[in-house]
């Protein structure tokens, strides 16, 4: 971090500037880092190229750093161009970052500043200049690179145990608006109707202390035919929130304008969005569909919809629903509701050819039965369209990573591993879910 506010300086000195229409945003991990920056001199540099402080940890790399330019994305969209995103966080999926950039690199943060200089990822730096100084002269990445004494100098300075004591000394007291804030006291928490945060969740309406007759899935329609390397950030919602989504038309419906709608992280406390922002990724690739968005089709009139949309006419009809994947699913990073937002809609089993392990387990925790095609087998090679009816047998007693027979209506049936790992997967699903487990656990 030292080091690209060392080139920004340099850059700077050099008269180069970073173009209107690339966006900048500066999260560093901590104040820590504000803080060292701050004293080492470099913000000024920062800030003159864009690389303004717009908050802490997950804000630019799960697209909470702001907008771009309206026309600038009008001009993406209509012209369908893929826009680069450079990045010095932890993931570079499509979409991520924002909506509108579909190619995503992640880099050091020193190359993060020299690429927005740049204005283009399609630049060789040994041999093509960042820019020009005001009298014409070439300037090349070489030429403004900190050198790591450089680097170490400024650190042994300003990089002092002093600067983390006072920044973490004062973590727990947070804002003067965080302070302000008004706490609810007792020992149970008073749910607001009126909140589009904080919502009581819906996830032990219904139980009992004893244990659920866990049924076969009998008559189920695939909600989405996804194929391989579908992300948690393909499922879970994350960023910000599209202003023709369901989650954005539930909002509107509540009184809220698009410049309040916030972000799916910032309402992930409310079921009622976080269910409708699922499966709402600009980039998912439905095999039902014949371009990429979060549409799908209501099989039984062949009627296109949001997903959202498509999961309640189905629970109508009291329609269980399945997924059918590819290799991979569930890749990227671990999140919870990745899980909880497809047993919201209703999902209670999805077929892939592999899963990712993390999820593998966070689907069993919520309830939801990942099974796996034989080897050498996927929906291609078995004839699936994914518009078939389909039937999951589960025996009585069924056992750890096992065959599962499915039937369809359409006469094709084959067998699938039951992902089911290990005896507590198991325990887990006699309940319905670890959710409910720890409940009667703590009951008993």
């Amino acid at each position: 971090m030292l080091g690209a506010g060392l080139l920004a300086k340099n850059a700077v000195a050099a008269g180069l500037s970073v173009a209107p229409y690339i966006k900048t945003s500066l999260s560093p991990g901590s104040g820590v880092v504000t803080y060292y920056l701050t004293e080492s001199g470099v913000i000024p540099a920062l800030e003159q190229l864009g690389f303004e402080v717009v908050g802490y940890g997950c804000m630019t790399c799960i697209g909470n750093s702001g907008g771009i330019d309206e026309n600038i994305a009008s001009a993406i969209e209509q012209n369908d161009l893929v826009c680069c995103g450079v990045l010095s966080g932890n993931r570079n999926f499509e979409g991520r970052i924002h909506p509108n950039t579909r190619a995503n690199y992640l880099a050091s943060p020193l190359l993060v500043i020299a690429y927005a200089i740049a204005g283009t990822v399609d630049i060789d730096f040994e041999t093509e200049p960042l820019g020009h100084k005001p009298d014409g002269t070439p300037v090349f990445l070489r030429d403004i690179w900190p050198t790591r004494n450089d680097i170490q100098k400024v650190e042994k300075k300003h990089v002092i145990p002093a600067m983390f004591k006072e920044v973490y000394s004062k973590i727990e007291k947070g804002s003067s608006n965080w302070q302000a804030l008004n706490a609810p006291s007792g020992q149970l928490y008073p749910w607001s109707e009126a909140s589009t945060y904080i919502k009581k969740p819906p996830f032990f309406d219904g139980m009992t202390k004893q244990l659920p007759q866990r049924e076969s899935v009998s008559g189920a329609r695939v909600l989405l035919f996804l194929g391989d390397s579908v992300t948690t950030d393909h499922i879970s919602p994350a960023g910000s929130i599209g202003r023709t989504s369901p989650a954005a038309r539930f909002l509107a419906q509540k009184g809220l304008t698009p410049k309040d709608f916030n972000s799916y992280g910032s309402r992930r406390g409310n079921d009622a969005i976080m269910a409708r922002g699922t499966f709402a990724n600009i980039r998912i690739v439905n095999k039902f569909m014949s371009k990429p968005g979060p549409k799908t089709v209501y099989l039984p009139t062949n009627e296109e919809m949001d997903v959202f949309d498509c999961a309640e006419r189905y629970k109508q009809s009291k329609t269980p629903l399945i997924i059918i994947a590819g290799k991979d699913y569930g890749s990227g990073s671990s999140r919870d509701w990745a899980a909880k937002g497809p047993y919201l809609l209703g999902i209670r089993a999805v077929i892939a050819e592999s899963f990712e392990r993390i999820h593998r387990s966070n689907l069993v925790g919520m309830g939801i039965i990942p099974l796996q095609f034989l080897p050498n087998q996927n929906a291609e090679t078995l004839g699936l369209n994914g518009k078939e009816i389909y039937d999951i047998q589960l025996p009585e007693n069924f056992k750890p990573g096992q065959n599962i027979h499915v039937t369809t209506n359409t006469g094709k049936s084959f067998d699938v591993i039951l992902r089911f790992d290990t005896e507590v997967d198991l325990v887990f699903h006699q309940n319905g879910g670890i959710l409910n487990y720890m409940i009667r656990k703590m009951i008993q």
